[in-house]
């Protein structure tokens, strides 16, 4: 059984099928060795061996934002007086918006200075061995943390907290936890600690399906009725380099506008606009042209990406109609082109791209330009060319700019779209390069589901895509609004547009763009409330996203100094770590004060944190009542599973009966994953084209653990997957 379900105020539901999906992830890590982290030393010249003695992660998804929260706690192991320096990859468009330590047994959160003056400070309390804590941004997706100092065989608890807008796709969601992402290549992947996680899951819509396409019938899950589920699963050891991906489906009929906002009571607000386009575009019954370009560069024989590259080329062949032609490239410093012309897609033209694409080795530089100038020349006036790009995005510095000029020079009807490939990928380029010429970027995890993927990508194509896109938002004073420039609308993608507001009441949104020369123009009313403390996290998102535009801006213009006064403002404002601002966790809040450095963050987190801990609160109480509708039995099983579990033993029960707790299969191949809440309808003409990472994941080895022992929980026999 669950509660009844209490729409909250400050999302409004333009229909009621919105989804508010809400999920918790911890993770609890047992003493680990820095060979299995490959990422923690001591640092000052010595060298040194540090450890990662506990590691707690809990994430809290709400509304399409993930707030991800890691606790850790280092070891120093030498007999001497260290510096702790913890390089760490955050996942794509994740924001670091916090950075705390332990110091004399109170927890002190760090704020965000300019980058050179968070140094200095930092430099100057390493003189004293005072208790300094810094973090720094070093390029587009790695970290560095310095701590100093850890006295010998002491302990340091630390904690880092990051944003970021979970991605989705259809009625999918998916949260990936990347593990092979190293910074140190011959790291040991491998550990003997015992490790546990548990995944749950609400949602206002019901809950159709959940798996996990990296790990299978590893996992063991159970659903509370309709709206809640568990996933847990047990190991004591193994291999690191394996990405954790769960994904859950919800049984969304329509899709359309979502609102949700933020504002404190006198202060100017925030809201968090989606709009999403699904069923109710009609697939084209027209046939496409296709040009898969293969990157197969030095480069991409790390990590397995090269594999990745084929697998995700050939499932995305087979996923081809009859009406569909193809081309195959692949370039390092040259390309080579598979049928020299487009084909038509048959047995003989797949088996002939298959046997290409397992013909290819890695090796040599990567120069993208000559392969996408050959691409162009597929272009047939009578049909959409769409070209694929599948790279790590590591091509030559000085190709860049004339790879984003030379996109923005495609023949008309072409789309480009780039795909990067395994978790060491230049993100912001390809992202970029896909923006530029009206296309999409995606994303493949290592621990992901090609084929999934692959379909996933196709769907997007096989419907009409929503160019020119124009927003104006009537009333209420809604100022500062991100993106400036909204991107094609394309199915199943949702678009998130962010903004300020002045005050409350009824807000007019009207939505207009082109469909294949149909005009497309939607309408809707929402209303801004004047106190909302609900979703503070799309105030950070706010700020993030226009700190990137004034980063890309002055990138494009050839210079980052242009925009590194506002972005520094916005940082310190919004509690941000940037490449021109740092955080610094000082000893005590007269420190602060010496510094002339306000305690912003201190209070946003307190905000952030009591917003948290009443969706966890929501999740207790529903644990607790489908833990009663299940009698006395389910808390022997309880105690069974625990001592169970402090003896190292894996657990075996038989499942339950009751109806309240059901065990559910594997669900055939997934789209990439879905918006969290969704409202009013869009129509739109048819026809024409259209990680998560654990920072710290190089130190932990993940399972799935324990909780879901209430009614005891069995392995999930997998079903084969299904044709779409």
């Amino acid at each position: 059984m669950r509660p009844e379900h209490q729409s909250p105020p400050f999302v409004h539901r333009i229909r009621k099928t919105w989804l508010a999906a809400i999920v918790t992830i911890v993770a609890l890590a047992a003493p680990i060795s820095t060979h299995a982290a490959g990422l923690l030393i001591a640092d000052g010249g010595f060298g040194g061996v540090l450890e990662i003695k506990e590691h707690d992660v809990k994430v809290t998804i709400n509304n399409g934002v993930a707030v991800t929260e890691v606790s850790q706690v280092f070891l120093n192991t030498e007999n001497r007086i260290v510096e702790a320096l913890y390089t760490f990859p955050v996942p794509k468009g994740a924001s670091v918006s916090n950075f705390s330590m332990v110091i004399n047994g109170k927890e002190m959160i760090g704020e965000v200075v300019e980058k050179e003056r968070a140094r200095k400070i930092y430099e100057s309390y390493k003189q004293t061995r005072r208790d300094p804590g810094l973090l720094e941004q070093v390029d587009y997706k790695r970290f560095e943390m310095r701590i100093f100092p850890i006295p010998a065989g002491a302990e340091q608890h630390v904690k880092v907290t990051y944003y970021q807008e979970l991605d989705v796709d259809h009625d999918w969601a998916t949260y990936v936890y990347p593990l092979a992402t190293v910074t140190v290549r011959k790291a040991d992947t491998r550990t003997t600690g015992k490790f546990a996680m548990t995944l749950d899951v609400k949602s206002e819509i019901p809950i159709a399906d959940m798996e996990s396409p990296s790990h299978g019938d590893e996992f063991v899950m159970a659903a509370h009725g309709k709206n809640y589920r568990r996933a847990s699963l047990e190991t004591s050891g193994g291999d690191l380099s394996r990405d954790v991906v769960l994904a859950f489906r919800v049984e969304r009929p329509r899709t359309g506008f979502d609102m949700i906002t933020s504002k404190q009571s006198g202060e100017d607000g925030f809201f968090q606009l989606t709009l999403t386009a699904g069923k109710e575009l009609e697939e084209l019954s027209r046939g496409m042209d296709y040009v898969f370009v293969l990157d197969i560069s030095g480069s991409m024989a790390h990590d397995g990406k090269l594999r990745l590259s084929r697998n995700s080329v050939g499932a995305f062949v087979d996923s081809l109609g009859e009406e569909d032609r193809f081309e195959v490239i692949t370039f390092n410093i040259s390309s080579q082109t598979l049928f020299n012309s487009l084909q038509q897609v048959d047995g003989q033209s797949k088996e002939q791209a298959i046997a290409f694409l397992e013909s290819q080795r890695a090796r040599g530089g990567t120069v993208l330009r000559p392969a996408l100038t050959t691409a162009y020349r597929y272009r047939d006036p009578d049909r959409t060319l769409n070209v694929v790009v599948l790279s790590d995005g590591m091509t030559e510095q000085s190709e860049q700019k004339e790879l984003l000029e030379l996109v923005l020079q495609r023949p008309a009807g072409s789309r480009v779209f780039s795909i990067g490939v395994g978790n060491e990928v230049n993100r912001p380029l390809l992202s970029q390069l896909a923006e530029d010429a009206g296309g999409l970027a995606a994303f493949v995890s290592q621990g992901d589901d090609f084929e999934r993927q692959a379909k996933a990508f196709r769907r997007k194509l096989m419907r009409p895509a929503v160019t020119e896109l124009r927003i104006a938002l009537d009333g209420l004073g809604v100022y500062d609004i991100e993106p400036e420039t909204l991107p094609n609308l394309y199915h199943g993608s949702p678009l998130r547009v962010y903004g300020r507001y002045r005050k409350d009441g009824p807000l007019n949104v009207t939505v207009e763009g082109d469909a294949l020369g149909a005009p497309f123009k939607q309408s809707v009313e929402v209303q801004l409330p004047d106190v909302d403390d609900n979703n503070p996290e799309i105030e950070r998102m706010w700020a993030w996203h226009r700190v990137q535009r004034l980063m890309d801006t002055s990138r494009r213009a050839g210079t980052d100094m242009d925009a590194k006064e506002e972005v520094v403002r916005l940082c310190e404002d919004y509690s941000i770590a940037s490449q021109y601002a740092s955080f610094i966790v000082l000893e005590n809040d007269s420190e602060y004060q010496r510094w002339k450095i306000e305690r912003r963050n201190a209070n946003r987190i307190r905000r952030d944190r009591a917003a948290r801990q009443a969706i966890r609160q929501q999740l207790e109480e529903l644990q607790r009542q489908a833990s009663a509708a299940l009698g006395p039995q389910a808390d022997s099983d309880k105690q069974q599973v625990a001592a169970a579990s402090a003896d190292g033993a894996p657990t075996s029960q038989p499942p339950t009966s009751n109806q309240s707790e059901q065990f559910v299969s594997t669900p055939s191949q997934p789209p990439s994953s879905s918006p969290p809440q969704q409202g009013g309808d869009i129509n739109i003409p048819t026809g024409g084209g259209g990680g998560a990472i654990d920072p710290f994941s190089a130190a932990i080895a993940l399972g799935l653990a324990g909780a879901s022992a209430a009614a005891g929980l069995r392995r999930r026999k997998k079903r084969p997957n299904l044709q779409e």
